[in-house]
């Protein structure tokens, strides 16, 4: 049986999985994971400005959608690394594509807004 999914339609569940990815930290996070392994500092040292209890439930939410795992080392001090799953390696390009877009088009989005803000008043 194959389904037509259209992420157009709100009763899709495609329309989940793209909020998930168009997330600011979930973009962040997979970017900051596409190196390898990092446990929970590292993360959070690499994506500026996450609290830890957003990271603690965006990575949650990543190892359900099947992106991300989680593996616990039984030693002391205990030792957890979060790592892209194959699934999660297919959004390394595409979001790395928008981060790079980001940095490209600053200047010129923030020009726009400018202009924007001084028209508006």
């Amino acid at each position: 049986m194959s389904h037509e999914w259209n992420v157009m339609v709100s009763s899709c569940p495609s329309r989940t999985s793209l909020a998930r990815i168009a997330n600011k930290w979930t973009a962040m996070i997979v970017i900051s994971l596409s190196a390898g392994p990092l446990r929970f500092g590292a993360v959070r040292g690499a994506v500026d400005g996450i609290s830890g209890k957003v990271l603690a439930e965006t990575l949650r939410d990543l190892e359900r959608d099947g992106l991300v795992t989680r593996t616990a080392y039984d030693q002391m001090p205990p030792r957890v690394e979060y790592e892209l799953t194959d699934l999660g390696r297919t959004l390394r390009e595409p979001l790395t594509a928008l981060a790079r877009w980001a940095e490209l088009h600053v200047e010129e989005v923030l020009v726009a807004r400018e202009s924007y803000d001084s028209t508006s008043k």
